[in-house]
């Protein structure tokens, strides 16, 4: 076993079977941790992210099952694996110690941890459209508002600002249209329609402030552990476009904020995606060779990225190839396709002259994986038959208590409890728009004043029947006449500002208010 710095994954007993760890100083060049469901992926993360966490990494993951907030608790002494953990640890040479990890529980709900936010701003049109499953069309129309908010210095937080300003575009959309091409308000009610089945999908609440601040997710204890962020999914996966388009948006925020680190002795933090098949299916080129880019350049910012997923054919080659620390569990090959996917997933690794590694993908247990670590230099190591470790925390989740007991005692405890609605997009659309009422208003009035005038100005004829005389040198009668009569324009202004009267209290109103007189405000 190597002196180096490391992280022991397993081993075996046979004469072809090593011990089998992962180099810290190649932590950042990414993973695979691949298999059949129930063959033992969720704990060989388990067993990676407690060396991480140990070596000093902070780490973030994903829980989709909801088991893997036993790492905050010690494995149970007493309990019903012990023996068998025990045989397994005496077997490839493991000092089995138990001990629980320091953890953060987050979750964009904010039912099971602390809620994770994010503007509308920073998730941007390309994520976005993602999320929303937009056309082509669609997503330049969403480019144009982003835009459009740039320039008008309309701030994009939360849902409601990008609701308010699609209103607005919608009644500008001929002028807007001529600046930055076609905006066609049937790609606008889309958007919208998308937007209300995210709401109805509790996505709502992840849009706004206050937003996650990165520094949170790199944290460690006072023993010098890294903590481990865990993302509470199990109820998330009901939205797996929210699940994939979050855990992509909070990918690139590391690579376009960290620092250039170069090639550090441990890697700063370890993110693990879970699922992530979801990531790439039906996913546009753009997204797939935006993933590439950032998988690609993310190590250099000391930030290591493990893909768990079924087969390593969901992972896209060019991403795959990045992959250099690989655990794969046993694939069931049932159907010719599944075959095809078992010979292309045993090509990828450096060949053992003592078994065949198809073989070895195929009869794996559970518990077992084919694995293949990098070595000295980077070059990939040979693929080995393994039995990967006992868990030292708890296998299975936590109970609600310690859970609420773990988040009372958070060091991020309350900050990000109260969401802030500051002046935005939203508020700065109904701003112009009330003043856009209140000049209606003010319109208005002089109209009915003047109207009123006039009516003094008039001859009573009824003075001449009388037989009394009319002086012109009376000062009312030397004003100067006006019409009584106006404009077909005029009088449609009227009745549009008497009927924003009567609205502008009610919530519709307000809708009228952020749309139709914002554009009337801004022309002036």
């Amino acid at each position: 076993m190597s002196e180096e710095p490391s992280i022991f994954v397993g081993g075996g007993g046979d004469a072809y079977a090593v011990p089998q760890q992962l180099l810290l100083r190649y932590g950042n060049r990414h993973g695979l941790i691949a298999g059949a469901t129930g063959t033992g992926k969720t704990v060989t993360l388990q067993i990676l992210a407690e060396g991480f966490s140990a070596a000093g990494v902070p780490v973030f993951l994903s829980d989709v099952k909801g088991d893997l907030s036993g790492l905050a608790a010690a494995g149970d002494p007493a309990g019903k694996l012990h023996a068998a953990f025990t045989k397994r640890a005496a077997t490839i040479g493991l000092d089995l110690q138990y001990r629980a990890f320091p953890v953060l529980f987050w979750d964009l709900f904010g039912e099971q941890g602390h809620p994770i936010r994010a503007t509308v701003a920073e998730m941007g049109p390309l994520l976005l459209s993602r999320l929303l499953e937009l056309t082509e069309a669609q997503e330049g129309v969403l480019n144009v508002a982003f835009r459009l908010a740039d320039e008008e210095e309309l701030p994009l937080l939360d849902l409601k600002d990008l609701q308010a300003l699609l209103v607005y575009i919608g009644e500008n959309a001929p002028a807007i249209s001529t600046r930055y091409g076609l905006v066609a308000t049937a790609s606008i009610g889309a958007i919208q329609r998308r937007l209300l089945v995210l709401e109805n999908q509790g996505g709502a609440g992840f849009f706004g402030e206050p937003a996650l601040d990165l520094g949170d997710l790199m944290l460690t204890d006072a023993q010098g552990f890294g903590q481990i962020s865990i993302l509470a999914a199990d109820k998330l996966m009901h939205s797996p476009r929210l699940y994939a388009t979050f855990l992509l948006w909070l990918l690139s925020e590391l690579f376009e904020t960290l620092p250039e680190v170069g090639d550090p002795d441990r890697p700063k933090l370890v993110f693990f995606f879970d699922e992530a098949h979801l990531l790439f299916d039906d996913a546009p080129r753009a997204l797939v060779q935006k993933v590439e880019q950032v998988a690609r350049l993310i190590r250099s910012k000391g930030v290591g990225v493990y893909f768990i997923t079924q087969n390593p054919a969901d992972v896209p080659e060019n991403i795959l190839g990045q992959l250099g620390n690989r655990v794969q569990h046993a694939l069931r090959a049932f159907t010719a396709k599944d075959q095809k996917d078992l010979r292309m997933a045993a090509q990828t690794y450096r060949d053992n002259p003592g078994f065949k590694t198809e073989d070895a993908i195929r009869e794996v247990r559970t518990g077992e994986a084919v694995t293949s670590f990098l070595e000295h230099k980077g070059i990939p190591g040979m693929v080995q038959r393994t039995l990967v470790r006992p868990p030292a925390s708890q296998l299975g989740p936590i109970d609600p208590a310690l859970r609420a007991q773990l988040m009372a005692m958070s060091p991020v405890r309350g900050k990000y409890a109260t969401v802030l609605d500051r002046d935005s997009a939203y508020e700065r659309l109904r701003a112009r728009a009330q003043a856009a009422a209140a000049a209606v208003a003010q319109a208005e009035t002089a109209a009915e004043t003047a109207k009123r005038g006039e009516s003094s100005l008039r001859i009573d004829p009824s003075e001449f029947k009388q037989g009394r005389r009319y002086d012109p040198d009376t000062p009312a009668k030397r004003a100067p006449r006006t019409t009584s009569r106006r404009s077909t324009s005029d009088s449609i202004g009227e009745a549009f500002a008497k009927s924003f009267a009567r609205q502008l209290g009610t919530k519709s109103g307000q809708a009228i208010v952020r749309g139709v007189l914002g554009s009337i405000f801004k022309s002036r």
